[in-house]
């Protein structure tokens, strides 16, 4: 199958494996995207809450826990929303990583895949 006027090169075992990788790390990396905007939203949250404890003059603050509302101390509350701002913040910096490091791989792979199918193959998003 001739595409773009390129020429047609053969599609060995390996070539086959190095696309279907591409692609399984394309899929992971959109999850990536989608996971790091969850846990971004859930910082700005957490912070949005943060703020708003500090502005409270209540000493019992309604405070979720699962399902169900709890009346907690304010000091309580605060703790806890630090220690989930802090794993939310450590989940994110992994996040990034993950991407960066799928994306270091997608590339190695296309510099491989353009390389020895030039104009034959379509690596990039639309």
């Amino acid at each position: 199958m001739q595409q773009g006027g390129g020429s047609e090169t053969e599609v060995t075992w390996g070539d086959q494996q190095n696309i279907n990788k591409f692609g399984r790390l394309n899929n992971r990396f959109h999850e990536l995207e989608d996971e790091i905007k969850i846990a971004k939203e859930t910082n700005d949250n957490l912070e949005d809450a943060s703020n708003e404890l500090i502005l409270t003059d209540e000493e019992v603050i309604r405070f979720q826990i699962g399902e169900v509302f709890a009346h907690v101390p304010k000091e309580e509350v605060e703790g806890r929303i630090e220690q989930m701002k802090e794993v939310t913040g450590q989940n994110l910096e992994k996040l990034e990583a993950e991407k960066d490091s799928v994306l270091a791989q997608m590339t190695g792979l296309k510099k491989i895949l353009y390389g020895k199918f030039k104009d034959s193959i379509n690596l990039e998003e639309d």
